[in-house]
Formats: C-alpha cells, structure tokens, sequence
C-alpha cells in the first residue's frame, strides 16, 4: 500500500501542486530535465493512495493545471500588446487554457485509477491513459500540444527517437520509462529491478536511435535568415511602418549574395495584391536570389495569413495560405456570441479574421528544392509538418514570435520546431520577427541562430536532408493504434475483475 494513502487529500493535492511546478522546468528555456523526472516520479506515489477515482481526478488535475501555469507564462504576453483593449482577458485565458488543458490529465488520472488495483497494475494503466490524454490533447479544439510531457527531451539524445515514433510515441516513452522509478521505494528486490527495466529500454532504444542517424551534409546553398525585430506594438505604426520595411530590405542587399532570402511572418506592410512596388524592392535588392516571406492577403471577401515566394526573376510563383489558425488569435469561434461579449481576435486586423487554406502543401524554391510552409504555431503540429504530397527538402517556418514576448513562450515554440525537423528528417529554416531565428539540421540540432530581442541576418549553409524517417512514413498512425488496443484491453481487464470482485471500486 502507498504510504500516501493515509495522508489527508489536501496533503497530496498540494504534493502534486508543487511537483507540477517543479517538472515543468525540464521545458525550454530552463532544461531541467531531471527535476521533470524527480517531478513525475512522485505521481505513482499519489495515484495509489487515491483509490477513489474522483481523488485521483483531482490529483492529476492540480498536477497538470501546477505544470502548465509554470510552462505558460507567457501566455498573458499577447494580451498587453494592446492592453487597453485585450488586458483585462489575460487572468481569465490564463486560468481556463491552465485549468482546461489540465482537464485531459485529471480524466487519465481519473481513468487509470478506475481500471486498475492500486499498485504497478495502475501505474501501466496510467501510462497508457495519460499517453492518450496527450494524443486527445493534440488534435481536440484543433490541438494544442504544447508543454507535453516529451519535450523535455529536446537537448538530449533521446529526442532522437521522435525519428522512429514521433511525439505520440516519445511521450510514451517518456512515461513508461519515469512513472514506474516511483514504484522503486515500495518495492524489494528483485521487484525493484523490474521497475527500472521500463527506463533501461527506452535508453537503450534512445541511444540505438541516436547512433543510427546519419552525419550531416551540406547542400552547398545558402540561406539568409532575416530577423527585423519589430516590437509588436509598433509593427503596424503607420510613423514606423516604412523604417521596418526598409530595414529588412538592407538586410537582403547585404553582400554576399545567398540563394534563398527568408523574412519573417506579415513581414511586408501591404496586402498582396497592393504590395507590387514593395517586392519589386524585395526583389531588387535579392538580385536573382529566390525569396520566401509572410504576408497578409484578401480573395474573394476572406483574408488570409500567407506566405509567398518570388523567384530568381523577382516573379511570384506560390503562395501558400496557413490553415491551422490560431482560436480566439487569428480568429474567434463562435465570433457572433463573441461579439456580443466584447471578444476580438488578438490578431485580427480585419473583418472576423482570418480564414483557413487548404491545408498543408509543398512550394518548390527552384534550385533549393521543395519546402512545407509552416505559418507560426503550425510548427506545433507533427502532423502539418508532415500531411504534405510528395517528400520535401526542408521545412520553412515564419512567425511574429512577438506575440510571445521575452519569457519561455519563444523558447518553447523553437524547441518544438527542432522536433519537426527530427521527426521528418529534415533541415528546417526558421524566420522569426523577433527572434529565436535559426536554422536547424536534420538531427535537431541549432547550426546558427540569431537570439531573442537582436536585429541582423545570419546567413548559412543548407544542410542537406535525410533519407525519409520511420516517423515521416507512417505518421501517428501506428501509436494511435497501439494506444486503442491498449485501452481496450485495459477495459476488458477492469471488464473481467468486475465480475470476479464485485467491490472493484467506482467513482
């Protein structure tokens, strides 16, 4: 029996509390890895002294709403851009994103402690559940997947594995492997040394993973990755708008010549179809280099957050419309009830907001290759990185980090941008407003970056990509597979103990 089973609930509520607070520092920009681990461990000792579901529930819920409030601070940011208007929002998004995302942590909690005796039997049960909590978490509401459990694997070789099982499959790893080192002081030996077996794999499979990836080429291209700085506050200050412009204009100008320009997210101050003289100075100052930036554009009565390349010409020859928006950012669901409560999108410039594209595609940059466009947050998304027709050379992501200010907010999304270019094995080009810009290698690793809050260009040289991952075959497909049959047979057991011990406990 846990020891914890015999403490008052507001004991191991506050327990969870502050492990959640502590785990969440192994996240970008801290790192902690090992404070997550020690953080996560602690859980099995609080599921099993909660052997009411309902108390379990409770326990995972402070646990996760703890984690999250650390992980996203910088979740108030974009509402003191204009804090006049957005301001008072903040506590209320800060306190429901915090508590609502929590929700899927409590019901795996919740869900573990129900088909399960308390003991390793519960701890498996909440792997699994907890594993498909955080698969749920990705794709319900259009998905939000950050702070999971698995990134704070991303500065170490075990972030090699998202190659082979993506993040569904690192989370579960994650958990199979740290969960059960909370058994080890309830346990003796040779039990003890079962509970470590679960680690001692999925390090193994790290390590088999890490090694098999291959070294890095280069493709003999460079990229110039453009960093203009622009506080959000004054982006779109009709006194300043032209300085910026002419700013990453110099940028572009500057010798040498690369082979591939990248600005940032709605980096050019027009709309598409009003921006012909500014990227004639785009392309003037590129002098034949092929050009990838953001930029904002109206068809049809509907607005969209584009991307657009121009050739070695100065010609336009692709767009690409970002089609995993931002709620309540880029646009406002239900936006009639939201009107009438005040509520606009932060984002929102015109109308009702932005529309949806089509989804994800290619662009080809001619001698470069071919690119996924990622628009800011869809780099969050294993999926749009990876739902493309056709294999691409490398990954292209703008976005106005702006909106997450100077806390852990950039530092998170880069982080989870490296993931992508593990996952699909491929380099990934990186253009923030900004900033973190960089440019990533197939390996996830940073080859040059330009940091937080600094105006410049760093130019580079393309690494070449990787032969197609197991991850960028198959997609979540397998795992999301494999956590179905787990949960099924997780049912058919507490199925069969029902019949059999009728007292079996229930909410």
């Amino acid at each position: 029996m846990s020891p914890a089973a015999s403490w008052p609930l507001w004991l191991r509520l506050g327990l969870a509390a502050l492990c959640g607070v502590a785990a969440a520092y192994g996240l970008a920009p801290w790192g902690f890895w090992w404070v997550s681990v020690a953080g996560l461990a602690v859980l099995p000792l609080l599921l099993n002294g909660s052997d009411r579901p309902r108390d379990a529930a409770l326990v995972g819920w402070v646990f996760g709403t703890a984690w999250f409030a650390r992980a996203l601070t910088w979740i108030v940011e974009p509402f003191f851009v204009d804090a006049a208007r957005d301001g008072w929002m903040a506590p209320f998004a800060v306190t429901f994103m915090c508590g609502g995302l929590a929700l899927f942590w409590g019901a795996a909690f919740w869900a573990a402690t129900r088909m399960a005796r308390a003991g390793a039997g519960r701890v498996a049960a909440l792997v699994v559940t907890w594993t498909a909590a955080e698969a749920l978490r990705a794709y319900v509401f259009t998905g939000f997947p950050w702070a999971a459990p698995g990134q704070v694997w991303i500065d170490t070789p075990l972030a090699a594995l998202l190659a082979w099982t993506g993040p569904i499959g690192l989370n579960l790893a994650t958990l199979a492997a740290v969960l059960p080192l909370g058994l080890l002081p309830l346990l003796r030996l040779p039990r003890a040394g079962l509970a470590l077996l679960p680690a001692l794999a999925a390090l193994g499979l790290a390590l088999g993973a890490h090694v098999t990836l291959p070294e890095v080429a280069t493709t003999g291209r460079t990229v110039r990755i453009i960093q203009p700085n622009i506080p959000q506050d004054e982006k779109w200050d009709r006194d300043r708008i032209a300085a910026h412009f002419q700013r990453q204009v110099g940028y572009t100008a500057a010798e040498p010549r690369p082979d591939l320009v990248v600005w940032p997210e709605t980096a050019v101050p027009a709309l598409l179809d009003e921006a012909g003289q500014a990227l004639e100075m785009i392309a003037l100052a590129a002098r034949g280099a092929e050009v990838a930036t953001g930029i904002q554009r109206w068809e049809d009565g509907r607005w969209y957050n584009s991307l657009i390349r121009l050739d070695g010409t100065g010609a336009l020859a692709g767009i690409y419309d970002k089609h995993h928006l931002v709620p309540f950012g880029e646009y406002i669901p239900l936006s009639g009830l939201a009107k009438r409560a005040g509520i606009t999108g932060l984002a929102v410039r015109f109308g009702d907001g932005f529309s949806a594209g089509p989804g994800p595609q290619l662009l080809d940059f001619g001698p470069l290759g071919r690119a996924v466009p990622l628009i800011c947050y869809e780099a969050v998304f294993a999926r749009d990185a990876g739902n493309v027709p056709g294999r691409a050379d490398f990954l292209l992501q703008v976005t106005n980090d702006a909106w997450f200010g100077t806390r852990s907010g950039p530092y998170q999304h880069l982080a989870q941008a490296r993931m992508r270019a593990i996952e699909q094995g491929l380099p990934l080009v990186r253009s923030a407003n900004t900033g973190i810009s960089a440019l990533v290698d197939p390996r996830g690793r940073v080859v040059d970056s330009l940091p937080l809050g600094a105006g410049g260009f760093i130019d580079v040289a393309m690494p070449a990509p990787f032969a197609p991952t197991l991850y960028s075959r198959l997609g979540d497909r397998p795992f999301l597979l494999l956590l179905g049959l787990l949960l099924l047979a997780l049912y058919l057991r507490r199925r069969t103990r029902s019949v059999i011990d009728p007292a079996a406990p229930h909410a």
